[in-house]
């Protein structure tokens, strides 16, 4: 099969390797900060790709961060935009598929070997899938195996989840949402408070609710301050982002009936370790009333690739080669 460029483009940094036989090669982590368009770092990964001897691609799939919904797109948490067609010609590729980020994690799940099942559960085979992951912002999408005899093709569903409304839970969350009313967010959404910001926008709110002047922190700073225990603040703020998150997530499950399982995905979630096992996620998770007996068979994943983007995109890039 002919290698193809695959690119994982986050707000952070953008991710490159050549697919060649199903599996990624020449892995290299650029920063977005660095590069003024996506056109600019790619042709930077090929500078570096031929000094190291691999031939340029001709083909390529990009998963971004933020909608698909045409050919020009633009990513929602950094100022790059783009035209598919465009940059295609410019790279002079014969083909260029672009989905979003968390559709190619999506459909990484079936090739996904490095996980942590967190709470009980079992998969049932042939269901519907989850994926939620909190990073930069926070990714949400479905995928769904349709058996075509020969072999199971899965079919991602993309949409903006990360942006529904937030739905706080304790006393404690209902005055944080109004603290943010208070400041001038008339719609307070899940990536409010479930992302690396929504971590120092916790530990802001928190310190704003119980008058303390905030700590000038990064999200790792809010992360580390509470795994050690140091700060009492940074383990009330992760307490309440995995809470969160295991409401959201089992809304996810609820809406599209993810008995297949619900994987967690992002850059965040995987650090915390036992931190986020021992955490309110699962509780949350199965805390839907008279739906608690729908979701507490439904196993929940922390996806510990490295990179599971990349695992998708090479789904995408082989389903596709199947079906031409």
């Amino acid at each position: 099969m002919e290698s193809a460029l695959i690119g994982d483009i986050g707000a952070t940094n953008a991710r490159f390797a050549v697919l060649q036989d199903g599996v990624p090669s020449s892995i290299r982590v650029l920063p977005v900060a660095s590069y003024a368009s996506l056109h600019d770092a790619i042709e930077a990964y090929f500078e570096g790709l031929e000094k190291a001897g691999p031939k340029r691609p001709r083909v390529g799939a990009l998963a971004v961060a933020g909608p698909v919904t045409g050919d020009f797109l633009s990513f929602t948490n950094h100022p790059w935009s783009f035209s598919i067609s465009g940059l295609a010609k410019e790279l002079g590729f014969t083909h260029l598929d672009v989905i979003n980020d968390f559709v190619a994690v999506a459909l990484a799940v079936p090739r996904i070997k490095k996980r942590r099942q967190v709470g009980a559960g079992e998969p049932v085979a042939g269901a519907p899938v989850g994926i939620i992951g909190p990073g930069s912002g926070l990714g949400v999408s479905i995928v769904v195996p349709v058996d075509e005899g020969e072999f199971v093709r899965w079919v991602p569903l993309s949409g903006e989840g990360g942006h529904v409304t937030l739905s706080p839970i304790t006393d404690r969350e209902i005055a944080l949402v109004a603290w943010l009313h208070r400041t001038g967010r008339a719609h307070v959404s899940a990536e409010m408070f479930i992302c690396g910001k929504g971590l120092t926008t916790l530990y802001a709110g928190l310190s704003a609710l119980d008058g303390v002047a905030p700590a000038t922190l990064q999200p790792a700073d809010v992360s580390n301050r509470a795994i050690s225990g140091q700060d009492p603040i940074a383990v009330e703020a992760v307490d309440i982002f995995c809470a969160l998150l295991g409401t959201v997530a089992g809304n996810l499950a609820l809406t599209a009936g993810a008995r297949g399982g619900v994987y967690i995905a992002g850059g965040i979630v995987p650090k915390m370790g036992e931190f986020f096992d021992k955490s309110q996620f699962r509780p949350r998770f199965v805390a839907k009333g008279r739906m608690r007996s729908f979701l507490e068979p439904i196993p929940t994943y922390v996806v510990t690739e490295e990179f599971p983007a990349f695992l998708g995109l090479a789904e995408l890039v082989e389903s596709n080669a199947r079906r031409r």
